[in-house]
């Protein structure tokens, strides 16, 4: 299986994320982390992101007659590089966001039903506005939002620490003004 089709798939993404921080977590731990995905799913979706070799197995014990696994993500398997994002397809970009999606869904789902889940006290936002923007400030966003994740993207746990789950969209709401064939023929951006 392909890095793409491996990372885009919504169950595969929680596990990534809830491994993430240098956690060591068996099966067990995970499903205890995702109650709502049956233990099965989870134990199958280990089993390929483990033969892919973005779990590596850190530690083996026997429990109980079988052996327990504990696991350890490896960051540098998970990145989609550019060449791999240069190559997908529409249709690798549309299945990306309904995964992306699909674990916003779950994970604030998750967060919603614990018990004292409390959005104000921990800074729960979901904001949504259009920024017009010219390629050049489009890319001095990017690089300024890129470079604050940066300072933190190896933030491991530690006392006071908790994993916030970010996720970022950029995409034109409008076809470029070049491409729209209702623009008079005169018109440049």
């Amino acid at each position: 299986m392909d890095t793409l089709d491996l990372l885009l798939h919504p169950i595969r993404l929680r596990i990534v994320h809830a491994m993430s921080g240098g956690r060591i977590c068996t099966t067990g731990d995970l499903c205890a982390r995702l109650p709502e995905v049956p233990k099965t799913t989870v134990y199958r979706h280990v089993g390929l992101l483990a033969d892919a070799g973005v779990l590596e197995v850190v530690d083996e014990q026997r429990v109980h007659g079988a052996v327990e696994r504990h696991y350890q993500l490896r960051r540098e398997r998970v990145a989609i590089d550019a060449d791999a994002a240069a190559s997908m397809s529409l249709g690798d970009h549309r299945r990306g966001f309904a995964a992306a999606m699909a674990v916003l869904l779950a994970e604030f789902s998750a967060y919603l039903d614990r018990d004292g889940a409390d959005p104000l006290a921990d800074s729960v936002g979901y904001r949504q506005g259009v920024l017009w923007l010219s390629p050049v400030e489009r890319a001095e966003i990017i690089d300024t939002v890129r470079d604050a994740l940066a300072s933190r993207a190896m933030n491991e746990p530690a006392q006071g620490r908790r994993p916030h789950l970010l996720s970022m969209i950029l995409f034109p709401t409008e076809e470029r003004a070049d491409h729209r064939a209702d623009q008079p023929t005169d018109y440049h951006p």
